[in-house]
Parts: structure tokens; sequence; C-alpha cells
């Protein structure tokens, strides 16, 4: 057997074999054959889910929620001058026990008795049971007043 520089000038120049009994592979499945095999698929997004971390509800005391109901009153009385108030309120996670705690600040459009929400002027709604605590400079004015 020759090793040399002319190893396959037997076979260089012959046509490529083709199987009678089965048809040509596509591209596409061909190139599937050689794609990265990936046996843990989504145990990246799990992992990085298990590893979020929520903040559990804090409970209100019946001084935190004698406050709120204060101070739901007083936007009642003034909600036609549409105050800006910013409102603590929890968040519940969707995928997990626990949730979070947002602050957000603007103005207070009405009290929606029916679904029991406070809702401002830019649309968001909150739910009454979720406020930890409203802030404003209409309860500071209001809690002056006799």
């Amino acid at each position: 057997m020759y090793y040399g520089e002319h190893k396959y000038d037997n076979i260089i120049d012959l046509p490529r074999p083709v199987s009678k009994r089965h048809k040509p592979m596509s591209m596409t499945d061909r190139a599937a054959q050689f794609s990265p095999f990936a046996a843990l698929t989504g145990y990246d997004s799990e992992v990085s889910e298990a590893a979020r971390l929520t903040d559990s509800r804090l409970e209100r005391d019946e001084d935190t929620i004698a406050v709120l109901n204060e101070r739901m009153q007083i936007l009642s009385r003034w909600e036609y001058k549409y105050p800006e108030i910013t409102v603590e309120y929890f968040v519940p996670d969707e995928r997990k026990s626990g949730g979070a705690y947002v602050t957000v600040t603007g103005n207070f459009k009405w009290l929606d008795d029916g679904e029991r929400k406070l809702v401002l002027q830019d649309g968001t709604k909150i739910p009454l049971e979720n406020i930890y605590s409203l802030t404003g400079d209409i309860f500071d004015e209001n809690e002056r007043l006799p």
C-alpha cells in the first residue's frame, strides 16, 4: 500500500455514491444532525426562576389600617383636585409565593368601590387590600386642619 502524495488518485474522480434504497436527505435535515445537543433544555430558566427572590406580604396592623382609612376619606373629599399621592403597595408574584412592594407616584382620580381599587389619572388601578402606605401633601394639609 502506498501512502505518498498520490494516496487517493484511484478514487478522487469517482462520482459520489447514491443509494438506491434511500432518497437524498434535505440540507436542513442534514444540518440538524450537526446542531448542538441540549440535554437540559429549559434548565437555565428554571434555575434563574428558583433563584429569583420575592418579598413576603406584610400584615397591616390596626393602626396602619386606621391611617389608610382616614386617608381614603381625605382622598374622597378632595378627588376633584386630583391631588398627587405616593402609594406603596404589594404586587403578588404570578409564578411563586410572595411578591414585590412597588411605590408609584401619580395624581389620584377616584376610588372604585365596585372593584375596590384606587385609580390614578394615568389609569393605574391598585387593589385597596394591597395598599401598605399612602403619602402626599394633601394628607399633611388635612392633618393640620382642626
